[in-house]
Formats: structure tokens, sequence, C-alpha cells
């Protein structure tokens, strides 16, 4: 039978129908979209725009080939840093300008090693530049939020298969975050803890739905995953924001994260991915309640004109089903 669930933190709820499982098409894999030469690979420095910074060999300069983890401008950016954000009306509609930021953070110079199969150090030093790129981005007064993402695979919106990690500036806060935000505060007004911490809590009492963890963070399978084997990584202890991450706590969140990924990859035969990374706004007077975390969605179904319809999410595979498989993999 059927079964709907209710997010606890946004309170969207999703439909869960495993019977539905059959009629869904052959799991789409990764693909690599075929562009010649890649501009992210070294070498093509002078294909993209001039790096905002990298981690490079000792010794080497600027753009040159000689960089381990490199950090541009996105070439096609969405939102630029030039100009003023100038909010109008516009009758009874509102508009502001496409100001903000689009940088795009090479993974490393292979083509074709993505994060899980990364060395434990090479991993780390993505994450750390990650950071790194939000602490300066925040320094900007019109970027409230910063959207961390990545899309692995044509099936998952890669236009290149070089692996990399977009970020985008925002001069607002996107009404998921907000939503997130909201549901923490309402659980924080009603039971006086953190939604997210009462989550882990559970989840590692009763870990049906828990696939790994170690000192600092745990991953698991949500109780209303929006698809199958959505899957989180959230950091055990109450933080708003990754900002403050020390080395060992970036080792342990980048060890996770390859062993997660290498799970999917394992099970599900490498398929497209996406990731998103929901933290605390810059500017909210109340950041410190939120919980943040990673987000990981394999591709493994197409939207419908159900969930256009209804903004109701539907789910095949049960995150206990998920969670188990997962568990279940060896890496």
């Amino acid at each position: 039978m059927s079964e709907l669930r209710k997010d606890p933190i946004t309170g969207r709820w999703v439909v869960f129908a495993t019977e539905y499982r059959q009629a869904l098409n052959t799991v789409p894999q990764a693909g690599t979209p075929a562009v010649n030469p890649c501009p992210f690979c070294p070498g093509h420095e002078a294909m993209t725009p001039p790096e905002i910074t990298a981690q490079r060999s000792a010794g080497s300069a600027s753009n040159d080939a000689k960089w381990k983890v490199r950090v541009i401008p996105n070439k096609y950016p969405v939102l630029r840093v030039e100009g003023a954000l100038d909010p109008r009306g516009d009758g009874i509609y509102d508009r502001i300008n496409g100001i903000g930021a689009h940088e795009i953070i090479i993974e490393g110079p292979d083509h074709l090693r993505d994060f899980d199969a990364l060395s434990l150090e090479q991993a780390e030093m993505v994450l750390a530049t990650l950071r790194d790129r939000f602490l300066d981005l925040k320094k900007d007064f019109r970027i409230q939020y910063v959207q961390a993402f990545k899309n692995f695979g044509e099936y998952a919106g890669a236009n290149l298969g070089h692996p990399h990690i977009q970020l985008v500036g925002l001069p607002l806060v996107p009404k998921l975050v907000q939503e997130e935000l909201d549901g923490v505060r309402r659980h924080q007004a009603h039971r006086g803890r953190c939604v997210f911490c009462d989550i882990l809590h559970q989840d590692i009492r009763h870990p049906e739905r828990l696939i790994a963890e170690n000192e600092f963070f745990a991953a698991l399978a949500p109780y209303a995953a929006r698809s199958p084997f959505e899957t989180w990584i959230l950091p055990k202890q109450h933080q708003s924001d990754f900002l403050g991450l020390g080395k060992g706590e970036i080792r342990a969140w980048a060890r996770l994260l390859r062993d997660i990924l290498a799970r999917c990859k394992r099970i599900l035969k490498d398929p497209a991915y996406n990731w998103a990374l929901h933290t605390a706004p810059f500017q909210a007077t109340d950041a410190h309640l939120f919980h943040w975390h990673l987000e990981i969605f394999p591709r493994l179904a197409r939207t419908t004109g159900f969930e256009w319809g209804t903004d109701f999410f539907f789910n095949p595979t049960l995150p206990e089903e998920a969670a188990r498989f997962l568990r279940e993999a060896s890496v």
C-alpha cells in the first residue's frame, strides 16, 4: 500500500508508492558531456576567466597548469558582481538586478576522477576551499546567501564532465532555505530544541535510516525523502554553518562524503547525481538556530506533472530500504 509522509522541517508531503517502481525507466547513468578540449583540464587555463584563487604546487604561478584545486568565475554567470541591486516595482510585481556571484571550484586536475576517487588529502583541499570561498563571499553585504551545488552527469544538468562545484551568491534567501529556517523556528518555539538535532538523535538511536557515521558527522536517509536514495550528511553537534570547521572536521566530512558517493555509485551503477549545501543565511538575526547539512540526490527518476501540479514529491523507494542497501554496500 502507498504511504504519505510529512517532512518534519518544511511540512511538505511525500507520496511513497513502491509498486510504481516497476514502471520507472532504467536508471540513467552519469555519462560524460563531450567537450574537447576540456577548459577545466590543466594546460587549458586560457580557456577560462582568470582564476580567483587556487591551491598550487610550490613555485607555480597564477593561471599556470600546476594547480591542485582551482577557483574561477563562471564564464556564463547567472548573476554578476558588478552593479547595484536597484529594487523596484512593476505594478503588482517586484524585481531587482541580477547582482551576486557565480563561481566554479574545479575539484582536481584529473578529468575522470570524481570526488569519491580523490585522495583524502585532495578531498579535504576541495572542502576547505569551499569553506574559504563562503568566508570571502560573506564580506559582500549584497549577498545574503550562497548556494553551493554540484551537477554530475548529463542527466543531472552537467554540461562539462570534469568534476566541479558551483557557487551562486544570491541577493536574497532561497524559498526552500527560508522554509527550513521557518521550520527550525517553529520546532524551537514548540519544543525548545533544534529539529535537525532531534532527527539526528532519533535516527542514531533507531538506525533504520542511518547509513554511516563518524566522530563528527552522520549520513542518513531522511524520513520524507523526496527522491530515491536521497541522503543527508549532517554534523552531529549543532552548527549553523560550516565556516568554522577545523582540519579534523573537514577531514571527517571529506571521508564520509567520499564514502557515501562511492556507495551510491556501487549500488546504483554510477548514476548522475546532484548535491546541494544548505547553511544559515548570512544576515538572518536568528541564524544560530539553523543546522547546516549537505543533501545528495541520485538522479533516478524524472519529475512528472504530478509533482509540478501539486508540489508533492513522489518517491518509489522507502528511505529505510534505501538506507539498508547503502549500509550493506561494500566500497
